[in-house]
């Protein structure tokens, strides 16, 4: 190993905010505030890491003026994984209204639940000097949001809590979701319940079964994984597991539904297939179809969470030593009838 000149990165790998550091001869967090526009460093100390941080390449491009220049952008980035369901843009306005508060713009991208599209959209915000990034994360391991903390910018995470990182994040009680949901069930006389899950990697989809199972398994019903299926991402794809379930010898009396679009596809299902009896359904997600078409469901609120997320974001500007902080947000089982469908008396 050869020694390196302190202050100089390696030419293999991008600068980070600790090589600013050490070439401006400041402490990391004298840089992270001075290249945050926050008051309370000398303008000698700001000119230094200013320098530093062009001389190294650190935050190229746009940036890299906007450095020169002493500005930032007043936006936050929302990362999505997906636009198309409801649940984000419901999310994004309640972000909105609370980071409004703050004096802060939102910009809005979707990853498609692509973990190196994300990370592309994560670096590209990073780089245009965007004041925080809260991301709804296709990701396994979250180590890598950690080169855009050593930049002193704020990482916030929803709906998916971070893996493998700390930093703050805003979740719904899934598990008790679940287990809410299968109790609704089993009190109906179900025993047959089936779970239509999305991807089996989603920390959510995982609480959801958990919680279900638990219920499922305290009361006897051990055999439930018969009626278990994932990757309903979509419409369609739930869609085709309900016609599966319908199709076996023993289907389902229950469905239970893990997303809202999984819901929607098993709603449109069961109405083309039109079993008779019609099975039970409970859904999660608070979707406002639900009241009108007599689903029950799991509620939840995202424009909660987005507010949450707003709040923690501007607390984590005003002060980025503050102890790293998860918020739960409750969820509530709503009955509107379909939950509430007895099972059938067998013969």
């Amino acid at each position: 190993m050869t020694n390196q000149p302190a202050g100089q990165a390696d030419a293999t790998r991008r600068p980070t905010l600790t090589h600013v550091a050490e070439l401006a001869g400041v402490s990391l967090k004298t840089a992270s505030r001075a290249l945050g526009g926050e008051p309370h460093v000398s303008a000698a100390k700001r000119e230094r890491v200013f320098a530093a941080a062009q001389q190294l390449g650190y935050q190229r491009n746009a940036a890299a003026s906007l450095l020169a220049r002493g500005q930032l952008f007043d936006s936050v980035g929302l990362i999505t994984s997906d636009l198309a369901n409801p649940f984000y843009p419901a999310l994004a306005k309640g972000l909105e209204d609370e980071l409004r508060t703050g004096g802060l713009l939102l910009t809005v991208a979707n990853s498609g639940e692509s973990p190196e599209v994300e990370w592309s959209l994560a670096r590209n915000l990073a780089d245009h000097q965007t004041k925080a990034v809260i991301v709804a994360s296709a990701m396994a391991d979250h180590t890598v949001y950690r080169e855009l903390q050593d930049r002193g910018m704020p990482v916030i995470f929803v709906d998916r809590p971070a893996q493998h990182l700390d930093a703050d994040a805003v979740v719904f009680d899934n598990v008790g979701g679940g287990r809410a949901a299968a109790l609704h069930l089993l009190s109906a006389g179900h025993r047959r319940i089936a779970f239509i899950g999305d991807y089996d990697w989603l920390p959510t989809h995982r609480d959801r079964l958990a919680g279900m199972a638990g219920a499922l398994e305290a009361a006897g019903v051990t055999d439930w994984r018969r009626w278990l299926r994932t990757g309903a991402h979509d419409v369609a794809a739930a869609r085709a597991r309900v016609a599966e379930l319908l199709d076996t010898p023993d289907p389902p009396t229950a469905f239970f539904a893990g997303n809202n679009r999984a819901l929607l596809g098993v709603v449109e299902e069961l109405v083309y297939r039109a079993p008779d009896p019609l099975p039970a359904v409970v859904g999660f997600d608070n979707v406002e179809w639900a009241r009108v078409l007599g689903v029950t469901v799991v509620a939840d609120d995202p424009e909660e969470m987005g507010r949450q997320a707003g709040r923690l974001a501007l607390a984590r500007l005003a002060d980025r030593d503050r102890p790293v902080e998860t918020v739960v947000l409750p969820t509530t089982l709503v009955s509107h009838g379909s939950g509430e469908r007895r099972a059938p008396v067998p013969a």
